[in-house]
Formats: C-alpha cells, structure tokens, sequence
C-alpha cells in the first residue's frame, strides 16, 4: 500500500515544484529588471560649470539682434559665432569679444521683460537634458524704456537639449 502512496505523490510533487520553480524565477527576474532600469525623474540635478558670464544693460532698440523666437521672452540661447558676434557688440560695445567654442558650449542668457531689474546668473543645473538657470534680480517698480538688463553665461552643450527659467522653456532647435 505504502507504493501506491509513493507513486501518487510522485506523479503530483513534480509538477508542483516546477510551477513554484517557474514562480520562484519570474519573481528574481521581475526584481532584478526593476533594478536594472533608472528613473529619469529621481536624477539629482547636475550644477554645469559657469565657464564665462557677465552682466549688464542691453539696448531695447537692439533686441533684434537676439535669435529669432526669442527677443520677446526671458531666457534664451545663442549657439553660433556670428549670432553672439551681434549681440554681444549691442550688449558690450566697449568690451573685447570673448571667443567661445560653440562646438563644445552654447551661451545662455536671461534678461528682464517686464521692469528694469539688475539680473545675475548664479547657477545652471542639468536635469534630463533641461538646462534649469538660476538667477537673482533687484526688485524694483522701473519700467523699461531705452534699456534691459541682461546677464549671459558660457555653459557646456553636451546634453542639454531644453533651456529654462521658471515655467518658460526652450527648445534647442539643433540639439547635437
């Protein structure tokens, strides 16, 4: 009698253990691929190095000299010589040309659009190809007339595909 006990058993115990095998390496291989994957959205933002900036007033009747889409907003960006050439002679007429590498950096810039409030970048931070500036402003009921102020910084391009400043972004239109 104990044989027929052991042949019932051994007929259903493989198959038992071979679905909680099969359970067993779905879970490991579940987990493990959780693990493997990144979030993009828990990524610390990066602080980009500030390689050159400045700060100052630039002409309202120059404004065109900006790229275009983006003489009417705060932030923008310049990313070739003959574009920063023209701004930078209405930004800083008395003042030596900086060279800057747009191969490996683009230029950033913020200015005031609604008073005229000194602006200075104090940081760039880089997350998920948003380059985030942060700058600080004086407070003041000055409306804008023959002038803005403006701050600019030389940041490094690689990886970043979006500029922005509070809610307003930018789409980097060559994104290399």
């Amino acid at each position: 009698m104990q044989v027929k006990a052991g042949i019932y058993w051994e007929n259903r115990v493989f198959p038992l253990s071979f679905a909680q095998f099969g359970l067993l390496l779905c879970t490991v291989l579940f987990l493990m691929g959780g693990c493997a994957t990144t979030n993009n959205s828990d990524m610390v933002p990066v602080n980009l190095a500030l390689l050159e900036k400045w700060s100052g007033d630039y002409p309202v009747s120059e404004l065109g000299r900006l790229p275009e889409g983006q003489q009417d907003i705060r932030v923008g960006y310049i990313d070739d010589t003959a574009t920063f050439i023209r701004v930078w002679r209405a930004f800083m007429p008395n003042e030596i040309l900086p060279v800057v590498d747009f191969s490996k950096n683009i230029v950033v810039f913020t200015r005031n659009i609604q008073f005229y409030n000194r602006t200075s970048i104090l940081k760039v931070t880089l997350q998920e190809m948003n380059a985030e500036i942060f700058a600080m402003e004086t407070m003041s009921a000055m409306p804008i007339e023959e002038k803005v102020a403006m701050a600019m910084a030389v940041i490094p391009r690689d990886g970043v595909m979006v500029i922005q400043s509070g809610a307003e972004k930018i789409q980097i239109m060559d994104y290399k």
